[in-house]
């Protein structure tokens, strides 16, 4: 028998919203990396970095803000190292984001060895006065970490950026033909560098997110494929910022419901409970991929390709 009667609907859509940040940061970091026509398949092992260091970081020194900080650092450095690979060595981006994964889980299970068991330092919440008392949309909207907030904020501009100044149009033109960019004397290599550095800072940020926010401990292995999600996540929004928010705020919804439902006791297995929210993302983007021309026309005609100046 379910029980649900316990379940407030407002704190089921707050823990909505905190269970799809970790994932609409690093979509929406991925989603500038690919306009660019950089395909990174490393941002799970960004994502664990980022939990490791963030974790580290918070527990050594007893600041959520400098743990979210050394999370941002080590995203940076890790997509450094698959931008040294692909931009300037040329290597296959498929292999070498694969490989930046392996080693991101690895490194981080290295790393994080002696932490598992601590409580980090509790990031505070954002209770706006006033506003967080309202019923239903005080939990909701006003009663956040920081952290939720710039998910948000983000997401807005890089939809403002990309759609409305001269830099996204610039990333943009790089991303569907960067031959032709370089003619017009773009700086393509400079141009993806930054769009990747920005990935792997948001991969690291939603990473730390896990660690010290929606699962305040560290747990070898916990980002558990939402790395993957995120960019499952930017081919079901078409490369589309808005698209993205939608796209993390479904699975967020999937995984907070079947977590409740375990809870209530559904007479449903829990590994089949457990695999409901990437069962969704995969109908979702095999819906989604049925129309491959609409898809064709949305992804950056570049992406996943080599730039080399002839000139």
């Amino acid at each position: 028998m379910i029980d649900l009667a316990g379940v407030s609907p407002a704190a089921l859509v707050a823990s909505l919203m905190v269970a799809a940040t970790p994932i609409l940061l690093a979509a929406t970091g991925e989603l500038v990396v690919e306009k660019s026509g950089v395909l990174n398949l490393g941002v799970e092992g960004m994502m664990i970095i980022g939990a490791v260091c963030g974790f580290i970081g918070a527990v050594e020194t007893g600041s959520p803000l400098l743990g979210l900080l050394a999370a941002v650092t080590g995203g940076v450095i890790l997509s450094l190292v698959f931008a040294i690979l692909t931009q300037f060595l040329l290597s296959n981006q498929v292999a070498t984001g694969l490989a930046l994964t392996l080693f991101g889980l690895g490194l981080a299970a290295l790393m994080g060895q002696s932490y598992a068991g601590i409580k980090p330092p509790p990031t505070p919440r954002l209770d706006i006065p006033v506003l967080s008392e309202i019923p239903f949309l005080g939990p909701v909207l006003f009663s956040h970490d920081g952290v939720l907030y710039l998910s948000l904020f983000l997401v807005f501009v890089v939809w403002l950026v990309l759609r409305y100044t001269r830099a996204g149009l610039v990333l943009r033109a790089v991303g569907d033909n960067h031959d032709a960019a370089h003619a017009l004397g773009y700086k393509v290599i400079r141009v993806r560098l930054a769009a990747i550095l920005f990935g792997g800072a948001m991969a690291g940020l939603g990473g730390a997110y896990l660690s010290l926010i929606r699962v305040p401990q560290w747990t070898e292995g916990m980002t558990a494929g939402a790395g993957w999600i995120a960019l499952a996540i930017v081919v079901f929004s078409s490369w589309k910022p808005w698209r993205i928010l939608l796209g993390a705020y479904l699975f967020g919804g999937v995984t907070v419901l079947q977590l409740n439902l375990q809870a209530a006791g559904a007479g449903i297995g829990v590994a089949y409970l457990s695999m409901a929210p990437y069962l969704v993302t995969i109908l979702v983007l095999v819906v989604m991929s049925s129309d491959r021309r609409r898809t064709s026309l949305n992804a950056p005609a570049c992406l996943g390709r080599a730039f080399h100046a002839s000139a």
